[in-house]
């Protein structure tokens, strides 16, 4: 099945396909962008309010706290991912995105606002919980929704290069992050400031671009694979239409493992293993972490369109044996390192390796499965996977070095990797053999 853009020839006449593709992924994206945002500033402001929070006077235990509530907005992203699957999947993908983008207006709002625990004491940590939890029920609904919009935008020549915009502003949300981090610290806010209420500042931030997203989101149009889909008879729910594809499943959840440990670790972990381990200043460690995510951003295109040419399969096998063979000597060094620049060229490394994970695995996921049952499909047992192993990394990794064994976390990580090449040498290549097109 040929597939074809979103967005109608004759709403827009004077776009070649190519501009109109190109237009449906710039809305589809952005969105996804601000949702991101929204999610990463927890993490890249936690520094400033975790002692807002939770009282104390060790900065590791108050990281700690503040992990594990992030590690809170995991546990209900495989709701999100069932809820807003079932939603992508019966009633439709711009649906579904536009009610994720709501949700997470709601959570980034709630935080903006919140007491902190001087002022409402323990009610103050469980409402920031509560917030995270919106927020990742919110996410977990964003990522197979957006994975299948993307994927079924796109050429079949093409898709993993399209697919892999994902990642970019799946990145591209946290740059923005440390970007307004870098501004408040740099420019706008003292320290003090921004310790007792400066930190407010990206919250409302983003509720306000989620709105601008909203509005964007509602002149999206479905995908030709979902209208086709619809005219097709389906029976049953998502959950027993899915259990028709055990190895599917089974594949999803192996291929994320480690790759969903890595995304976490040089991403929302790496900020406080900056600063709480290799020992940069504040504008150092927004700098490295910065610039770094640069780097990573402009990988996801150029592996996505990699895999066009070669395959998904060898982009996956990189990671996987890369991963395996690296991680622990890179943290090790990573650790040791003398310079900000030597931290940098050494987390852009790593990323030289996550990122033959990232910039494919939404495409990989979305070529397993019929369009009928794609968004259920690729958003339920990742978000399953990610909480387990994605959103507790950080909390493990700080654990670890509470008790004084910072360094066994770099075999975890490792050992996480190798489970998932198993996965990616055993697994067909879904470039050759994609369910893309068809129906249930």
């Amino acid at each position: 099945m040929a597939l074809t853009s979103t967005i109608r020839v004759d709403d827009q006449p004077h776009l070649a396909p190519m501009g109109r593709r190109l237009r449906a992924i710039f809305v589809g994206s952005v969105g996804n962008l601000v949702e991101w945002y929204d999610f990463y500033a927890y993490s890249a402001f936690a520094l400033y309010f975790a002692s807002s929070f939770f009282p104390g006077s060790d900065p590791v235990v108050q990281q700690l706290n503040a992990a594990v509530l992030f590690a809170f907005g995991f546990i209900v992203r495989p709701i999100g991912g069932w809820l807003f699957g079932h939603l992508a999947d019966h009633y439709g993908r711009r649906n579904a995105l536009m009610l994720s983008v709501l949700l997470m207006c709601f959570g980034s709002l709630m935080i903006a606002v919140m007491p902190t625990y001087a002022s409402i004491g323990l009610a103050a940590p469980v409402l920031l919980g509560l917030a995270r939890m919106i927020q990742g029920l919110s996410l977990g609904g964003e990522y197979g929704t957006s994975a299948t919009y993307l994927a079924e935008i796109a050429d079949e020549k093409n898709r993993g290069f399209y697919s892999s915009f994902q990642y970019v502003t799946l990145i591209g949300g946290q740059l923005c992050a440390i970007l307004v981090l870098l501004l408040l610290q740099q420019v706008f806010l003292t320290p003090l400031q921004l310790k007792t209420w400066g930190w407010r500042i990206p919250f409302a931030i983003g509720a306000l671009l989620a709105l601008v997203a909203l509005a964007m989101r509602s002149n999206m149009h479905e995908t030709d694979d979902f209208i086709a889909a619809k005219k097709v008879a389906r029976t049953g729910s998502s959950i027993r239409t899915l259990m028709k594809y055990p190895r599917e499943i089974l594949v999803v959840v192996g291929l994320t493992m480690g790759g969903t440990t890595a995304f976490y670790t040089y991403t929302t972990y790496m900020q406080k293993f900056l600063k709480l381990s290799v020992g940069l200043n504040d504008l150092q460690t927004t700098i490295v972490t910065g610039g770094s995510l640069i780097f990573a951003l402009l990988l996801q295109p150029t592996y996505g369109a990699l895999s066009d040419r070669i395959g998904r399969k060898p982009l996956l096998i990189w990671f996987g044996v890369m991963g395996t063979i690296g991680t622990i000597p890179l943290l090790y060094s990573l650790q040791a390192a003398k310079s900000a620049f030597a931290a940098f060229l050494l987390i852009s490394a790593a990323w030289l390796i996550v990122a033959g994970y990232t910039s494919i695995n939404a495409v990989v996921k979305a070529e397993l499965f019929p369009t009928n049952i794609r968004a259920t499909g690729v958003g339920l047992p990742y978000a399953i996977t990610v909480s387990i192993f994605g959103g507790t990394a950080e909390s493990i990794a700080l654990w670890f070095k509470s008790i004084g064994h910072e360094t066994w976390f770099y075999y975890y990580l490792t050992a996480v990797i190798a489970i998932s090449l198993v996965v990616y040498l055993t697994m067909r290549d879904t470039k050759y053999s994609s369910a893309m097109g068809t129906h249930d």
